[in-house]
């Protein structure tokens, strides 16, 4: 449990998505060609967090989840097909991130429908990939472990998705102006 508070701790310290201010916080972007550099520059931020995050991730399991060396040669391969196959989940949830940086400030009321119901069926996604994962850690590690294993996985997922969710920006209400708030009277 200390390792996982630890990890909130280096967790917080990484920008985990420094590139979605760019994804529509930055509005203020001076030159197109700046915005171009900016965006690959983003787009290289993002594989390098990514593999980053991936190789923490890989670290913080191994340290909270003691595992014999019988069970560590069989884990860890369904282990690296597992975290293989949930990153084009992953791919989609960042593409769908970097849609919605793209048209934060225009965002039409369709365009906010889209991208919730696809972010939902990103999450949906996610949760059918982890089930149908599930038989095949517990046929390595047994059920305690990999209660174990989902357990700190969750955790692991949780601390990025709030580092995530902190550095995106609420879609904005439309008509903001002065004379669209009316004062309640008492």
């Amino acid at each position: 449990m200390k390792r996982i508070m630890l990890a909130v701790a280096i967790f917080a310290g990484i920008e985990a998505c420094g590139s979605c201010r760019a994804l529509g916080q930055n509005a203020s972007a001076p030159l197109t060609r700046t915005v171009e550099r900016s965006a690959d520059d983003s787009d290289q931020q993002m594989v390098l967090m990514r593999k980053h995050i991936e190789s923490m991730r890989k670290q913080l399991i191994a340290a909270n989840l003691t595992l014999t060396d019988t069970e560590a040669t069989k884990f860890w391969p369904v282990y690296d097909q597992y975290s293989a196959d949930l990153s084009k989940i992953t791919d989609a949830q960042a593409a769908l991130m970097k849609e919605y940086g793209d048209a934060y400030e225009s965002l039409t009321d369709e365009q906010a429908d889209s991208l919730v119901c696809r972010w939902l069926d990103t999450d949906i996604a996610a949760l059918q990939f982890r089930r149908k994962y599930l038989p095949l850690f517990r046929k390595v590690l047994g059920g305690r472990k990999t209660a174990r294993f989902f357990q700190v996985e969750h955790r692991i997922n949780m601390m990025i998705d709030l580092q995530l969710a902190a550095q995106l920006p609420l879609v904005q209400n439309q008509d903001l102006s002065p004379s669209s708030f009316t004062p309640e009277v008492e």
